[in-house]
């Protein structure tokens, strides 16, 4: 699709269609969908979407919070804010914008599009950000949570069973990183037994504070077992 050769309005009309919501005020979607690149081969165009991105991460963050608040009563802050920073990572947010084809009706410059913006992570996920800044404009936040909840719900059912998957340590690093800003270290604290049945202890610290103790015939055991009683502890 080429900004150049087609009518800026129809385009925001064509993106409506596709995503299914209809604005009341056009130039709020028209300009959610402006890249800045193409200010300058466009220039009849009102402004960029940085500003829109902007409120929309706001919004999305506080429907991504009210969401996991009321579909998990019995977690506590710190899961909570683990799985709110997955659903809003850069990642997922172009994952949602693929799925509604946005980069294809991004205005962008033609500088923009021959080196791939249409499908850098980056821009798709901004420009969702500002679709939903322009959506909460528009409508207000019962409309912006409408539309994000049918994203929310598989994403967090992909989260859940990736979860699964994942050992404690790894879990216990998203966590210390959404949470705390810092990565977990492990260090062993006693060794104990004869050389050939060894048993290890080892604490799982961040920022210098043990937040998990285990025991294990390994090193690598040992350390799972920190991780997950400090899995324990703060779930």
């Amino acid at each position: 699709m080429d900004s150049k050769q087609r009518d800026p309005f129809e385009i925001a009309r064509a993106f409506q269609t596709r995503a299914g919501i209809q604005f009341n005020n056009q130039s709020l979607i028209l300009r959610a969908l402006t890249h800045r690149s193409s200010i300058n081969e466009l220039p009849f165009l009102n402004g960029d979407n940085e500003r829109l991105e902007f409120l929309g991460d706001a919004v999305i963050g506080l429907v991504a919070a009210e969401f996991l608040y009321q579909r998990f009563p019995e977690k506590r802050e710190g899961p909570l804010t683990a799985m709110r920073a997955y659903l809003v990572r850069k990642e997922t947010l172009a994952r949602f914008a693929r799925e509604l084809d946005l980069g294809d009706f991004l205005l962008m410059g033609r500088g923009e599009i021959d080196t791939g913006g249409r499908e850098r992570d980056s821009t798709l996920s901004s420009a969702f950000e500002a679709v939903l800044g322009a959506l909460y404009l528009d409508q207000g936040m019962k409309a912006a949570e409408a539309f994000l909840l049918p994203f929310f719900r598989p994403e967090l059912e992909r989260l859940q069973t990736d979860q699964l998957t994942k050992d404690a340590k790894s879990r216990l690093q998203e966590w210390s990183q959404a949470e705390l800003k810092m990565t977990p270290v492990y260090v062993t604290v006693a060794t104990n037994g004869p050389d050939h049945d060894r048993e290890f202890t080892i604490e799982a610290r961040i920022g210098g504070e043990t937040y998990g103790v285990g025991v294990g015939k390994s090193k690598q055991l040992a350390a799972q077992a920190a991780a997950q009683d400090a899995l324990n502890r703060v779930a």
